[in-house]
C-alpha cells in the first residue's frame, strides 16, 4: 500500500514550522488514540501513521530528505513506525506532547506501557558505491555488517536462566524513582531513573555466559538493501530496525547507508544529466556523418549533419538518470568535439594548403550564431 504525504497526514503545509508540526501531531494522536478508540484498528493505525509523519517531520535532516526525494530518500521502510516499532515505542518517544491528556504522562498509554526506560540500540554507517548503471535501474545490494544481535543463549534477557530475573527493590519495577524535598516554596517532588537498575525495572542475580548479562552478542550478518533509482552521491538511506540490538530488549537502531558513486569511463553525470564528449574529425564535421554514443544501458547511433560546428550539442532526450521517486527523467548531452590534428604529412599540408584557397573555406561568422558558452547554458536551463 502506497505511503500518503506526510504533510497530508498531519493536515499542515509543506513550509510549516516546528511547533505548527507539533501542534498538528498533537491534534491527530489525541484524535485516535487508542484509549479513545479501543478495539478500532483503523484509528490506530491512523494513529501510527501520525506518529510516522511526526517522526519525520520533526527531524530537520530527515524532513530536508524528504523534501527532496520523498519516501525513498527515507530508505527501505519509510523509516516509520508501523513497520518496525510497537505502540510502546511510539508513548516513549512521544508521550511527553500530551502534557495532562489521558492522565498526564504518567497515565498517557498506562494500560499498553510502564514508565520504565526503553532502550535503544546504537545506529550503524555504510557506505555503498554504485556504478552508473546501478543508479540508473536501482538494485538490490547485500552488505555485511558486524553489529549487535539479541544473544540467542538468553533470548536477550541477560539472566542465565528466568529465575534470575527479579524485580528490583529499589524501584519496585517502575524504573524511577521519586523524592520529596522541602524547599522555600513548599515541598517539591522530583522522578529521576532508578539507580540500582538503571531504569529497567528489574535486576539480574545470575548472569547469561554467553553475553555477560548485556543481552546482546557480536555477529556478522548480510543484509538486503533495496535503492531506488536515481539516487546521488552523499543521499543517505535509512534501514529502520537494522543497526545494533538494545541491551536486554528494546529497540534496534537504524542501519544509514550513505550513497558513493563510481566513476564512468565516458559518461559524466550532471544532475539527471548525462554528457558524453564526442570527436569526430573535421572531413566529418564537414561532410556529416553517424556516430555511435553510449548510453547507460546500451549504444545508439546518431547523425551529425554535415556543417556541424565544433561545440554543438545534441540532446537525447530521456537518456539520462530519472528522478528518485518521481516520474521524470535527465537527458543525454553529446558535446561535438572536432579533432584538430597536431602532425600531418607534407601531402596533407599541400591538400589543405588548397582547400584555404577555395571560397567555401573562408570564415564567414553567423551573427546570430550564440558563443559555445551561451549554448551551453540554453541546454542547462
Amino acid at each position: 500500500m502506497e505511503k500518503r504525504d506526510y504533510y497530508e497526514v498531519l493536515g499542515v503545509s509543506r513550509n510549516a514550522t516546528k511547533d505548527d508540526i507539533k501542534k498538528a501531531y498533537r491534534k491527530q494522536a489525541l484524535k485516535y488514540h487508542p484509549d479513545k478508540n479501543p478495539g478500532d484498528k483503523k484509528a490506530e493505525e491512523n494513529f501510527k501513521e501520525a506518529a510516522e509523519a511526526y517522526e519525520v517531520l520533526s527531524n530537520e535532516e530527515k524532513r530536508a530528505r524528504y523534501d527532496r526525494f520523498g519516501h525513498a530518500g527515507l530508505g527501505n521502510s519509510g523509516n516509520g513506525f508501523s513497520g518496525g516499532m510497537t505502540m510502546e515505542d511510539i508513548f516513549s518517544s512521544f508521550g511527553d506532547i500530551f502534557g495532562d491528556a489521558f492522565g498526564g504522562f504518567g497515565g498517557f498509554g498506562s494500560s499498553r506501557r510502564s514508565s520504565r526506560r526503553m532502550n535503544k540500540g546504537s545506529n550503524l554507517r555504510v557506505k555503498v558505491k554504485l556504478t552508473l548503471g546501478e543508479i540508473a535501474n536501482g538494485t538490490e545490494k547485500k552488505i555485511k555488517v558486524t553489529k549487535y544481535v539479541t544473544c540467542s543463549v538468553c533470548g536477550g534477557s541477560g539472566a542465565a536462566d528466568p529465575d534470575s530475573i527479579s524485580t528490583c527493590s529499589t524501584c519496585h519495577g517502575s524504573g524511577h524513582v521519586t523524592r520529596v524535598t522541602n524547599t522555600i516554596l513548599g515541598q517539591m517532588q522530583t522522578s529521576s531513573v532508578c539507580p540500582a537498575c538503571g531504569g529497567e525495572g528489574k535486576t539480574i542475580t545470575k548472569k547469561c555466559h554467553a553475553c555477560y548479562g548485556e543481552g546482546i552478542v557480536q555477529k556478522e550478518e548480510i543484509i538486503k538493501i533495496n535503492i531506488p533509482a536515481g539516487v546521488g552521491k552523499g543521499m543517505q538511506m535509512t534501514v529502520s530496525g537494522q543497526g545494533n540490538a538494545a541491551r536486554r530488549g528494546g529497540v534496534n537502531g537504524d542501519l544509514l547507508v550513505v550513497i558513493d558513486e563510481e566513476e564512468h569511463q565516458s559518461l559524466i553525470r550532471d544532475g539527471n544529466n548525462l554528457i558524453y564528449n564526442l570527436y569526430i574529425s573535421i572531413p566529418e564535421a564537414i561532410l556529416g556523418t553517424q556516430a555511435e554514443v553510449p548510453t547507460v544501458d546500451t549504444n545508439v547511433k546518431i547523425k551529425i549533419d554535415p556543417g556541424t560546428q565544433p561545440g554543438k550539442i545534441l540532446r537525447l532526450r530521456g537518456k539520462g538518470l530519472p528522478e528518485v521517486n518521481a516520474y521524470g527523467r535527465g537527458d543525454l548531452l553529446v558535446h561535438v568535439n572536432v579533432w584538430i590534428p597536431k602532425n600531418i604529412s607534407r601531402e596533407e599540408a599541400r591538400m589543405i594548403e588548397k582547400l584555404k584557397e577555395a571560397d567555401s573555406f573562408t570564415p564567414k561568422p553567423d551573427k546570430n550564431d550564440r558563443s559555445f558558452f551561451d549554448r551551453m547554458k540554453g541546454y542547462f536551463e
